[in-house]
């Protein structure tokens, strides 16, 4: 029988309605593989930072019932330097093997609470400091759109939770279902987690070439040995401009993202088919298998054939 693994997550006053309905979106579009429920500390209903209050169905002992706790975001006025006691007394609920995963200010909450001592962690830019200032002794890194250190997850702002919820159905059931999810919600498939969470850039001019086209060529191309001249005559730009105009639409190199597309597209196949890992490192682009071995590793701590072999066993 398949096991249904429960999301419960945790509206506190102050809650981003946009933010609290991540989870219940994306888990529920993941083919029955989990259940969402939303609780507050008290199953009384909360204000929201919107004109509305919301009502929840759970109180706090639904959390001693989750296998992954995720903490809503709150509106920066709401973030608390000290923890609440009823705050606090909903948290203790929580079982020591559950996975947690907090949303852009949810990190506050954790914080505050002692569980992300020894973790790395990052929360929305704009309050970076401010957390730095409160928690100078917790690593924080303000540049990426998620952490995954262990069983604690931190996300930034709004869309970066869309982010981490696909990374864990990815990580719980492979590429097939959570690029399934992605397009159910009509959200990008894949943002690594290191990739930039803010990237400041103008308004592009009416009529400027942009980078999507190119792309969408690329990909059509990943077991070819792509160059960054390839990439930019393409788009009909010089290197310089085309490496400054992907940047600022992508948050990343062309190097950089090639190689994140190449590595998602082995992990799909080392799930979904029986090539081996050098037919697949040539047909996503990698000169050899232990080049994709080598960026495999980097990317998610594992080798080829635990990869395969995590979701092999999965599958039956």
């Amino acid at each position: 029988m398949q096991h249904v693994e429960r999301i419960v997550v945790l509206a506190l006053d102050g809650v981003y309605p946009f933010e609290l309905g991540i989870p219940s979106r994306i888990f529920g579009a993941a083919d029955g593989r989990y259940e969402v429920l939303t609780c507050s500390v008290d199953g009384l209903p909360v204000r929201s930072n919107a004109d509305f209050g919301i009502t929840v169905e759970h109180g706090p002992e639904a959390l001693a019932t989750a296998d992954t706790v995720v903490i809503a975001p709150v509106s920066p006025s709401k973030v608390m330097a000290e923890l609440p006691d009823e705050v606090g007394s909903a948290l203790a609920h929580i079982r020591p093997d559950a996975r947690i995963v907090s949303i852009c200010t949810g990190a506050f909450v954790l914080a505050a609470a002692g569980l992300l001592d020894g973790h790395r962690a990052t929360t929305h830019w704009q309050v970076a400091d401010l957390f730095r200032d409160r928690y100078p002794h917790i690593a924080l890194d303000p540049d990426v759109l998620f952490v995954d250190d262990d069983r604690i997850l931190t996300s930034a702002g709004a869309a970066s939770g869309v982010d981490v919820c696909l990374h864990l159905v990815r990580k719980d059931h492979g590429s097939e279902l959570a690029n399934k999810v992605a397009r159910r919600c009509v959200v990008p498939p894949f943002r690594d987690g290191g990739q930039a969470q803010y990237i400041e850039q103008p308004v592009p001019e009416q009529g400027a070439a942009g980078t999507a086209a190119t792309r969408a060529w690329a990909l059509a191309r990943l077991g070819e040995p792509l160059t960054l001249t390839d990439l930019a005559a393409h788009a009909r730009m010089s290197l310089r401009t085309f490496a400054r105009r992907f940047h600022d639409e992508v948050g990343l190199s062309p190097g950089r993202w090639l190689i994140q597309q190449r590595v998602a597209r082995a992990r799909h196949l080392l799930e979904s088919s029986d090539l081996s890992v050098d037919q697949i490192a040539g047909r996503v682009g990698f000169a050899t298998g232990a080049s994709l071995r080598q960026h495999l590793h980097a990317a998610i701590g594992v080798s080829p054939q635990a990869y395969r072999r995590t979701f092999q066993a999965a599958a039956h």
